[in-house]
């Protein structure tokens, strides 16, 4: 089966910033944010304070991944120069997303440099109140700071990938990723996480509610995370596998995309167990498995 990963991080060095301020990394495949919270960010062997793209293709090689998509945030730190430099080196692995704070004061002239001298097709925004923009920023609403980027982004062909965050967060309105939707019809808009449900969220509806909300033609949903967002369920993340069920039900088997999250996931899962979770459930069709799989972020990625 050919596989495409559609959601990977690299990184040269650690260099976050969140609501806890700014991580220092201290080694060891650790950081420790301004406030002193120590978090594991890169499992053993891959690394001490980066996640090179050399390292990152390396490990997708082993894993019979044939391409994946860089996406950022500020958990790691924004690394645009670093990613345009590997999909520069490796154009038939990699395709690269830009990112920057939308609040910044020349985010204007940041956002023309990265369409027009770094050549991004596709922009990603983290606003989660988790670790994204809604963490360091005081609550606002996405649609609103977002519209006027969606609109440059489809004027441009470009893909816009949003991390909203999670059921319960402030920055969870997928009301607003509707709006953005709905008013720039031809740009492809793509959910990270299946909208990052945790076990607590199973029988409370918001899923199936939100999914029906974005079961849009021009809405994707990227199944990065999905079994760390439900951890401590272990292989096979039955509750993850629910929720993808319920996103096959309502907004169909082509409209979702497999991915990882790497590296951080794989300090709680093996890339072999996030990989075969999906595959080794007879829920799914051979025809599914390979839309999700492959097809569907071939569709929606501008990859050589």
């Amino acid at each position: 089966m050919r596989i495409i990963d559609a959601h990977v991080h690299v990184f040269k060095n650690l260099q976050g910033f969140r609501g806890e301020g700014e991580m220092y990394p201290i080694g060891n495949g650790k950081g420790r944010w301004a406030n002193g919270d120590i978090v594991e960010m890169i499992p053993a062997g891959l690394g001490d304070s980066s996640f090179t793209y050399e390292t990152c293709r390396q490990l997708l090689q082993e894993n019979g991944v044939e391409k994946a998509v860089i996406l950022q945030g500020s958990y790691y730190g924004f690394a645009n120069e670093y990613v345009a430099e590997a999909v520069r080196e490796w154009p038939d692995m990699f395709v690269g997303a830009g990112t920057f704070d939308p609040m910044a004061r020349y985010a204007e002239r940041i956002y023309d440099r990265l369409t027009n001298e770094l050549g991004f097709k596709i922009m990603k925004f983290e606003t989660s109140s988790g670790g994204g923009f809604m963490s360091y920023h005081h609550p606002f609403d996405i649609g609103g700071i977002f519209l006027p980027i969606a609109k440059k982004c489809e004027a441009n062909g470009q893909v816009m990938v949003m991390d909203i965050g999670s059921p319960g967060m402030e920055s969870f309105q997928p009301e607003a990723v509707r709006k953005i939707a709905k008013e720039c019809p031809a740009l492809k808009v793509v959910v990270c996480h299946l909208l990052a449900p945790a076990l607590k969220d199973r029988d409370t509806g918001i899923v199936e509610e939100s999914l029906k909300m974005l079961a849009l033609d021009n809405v994707w949903f990227d199944l990065s995370a999905v079994p760390f967002n439900v951890s401590p369920e272990k292989y096979p993340y039955p509750t993850g596998l629910h929720y993808i069920n319920i996103a096959k039900e309502i907004a169909g088997a082509d409209k979702l995309m497999w991915g990882t999250d790497i590296p951080s996931v794989l300090t709680a899962n093996s890339y072999k167990q996030l990989t075969e979770y999906i595959s080794e459930d007879n829920t799914f069709t051979e025809e599914e498995k390979e839309k999700i799989y492959y097809k569907n972020a071939l569709e929606v990625y501008p990859f050589l």
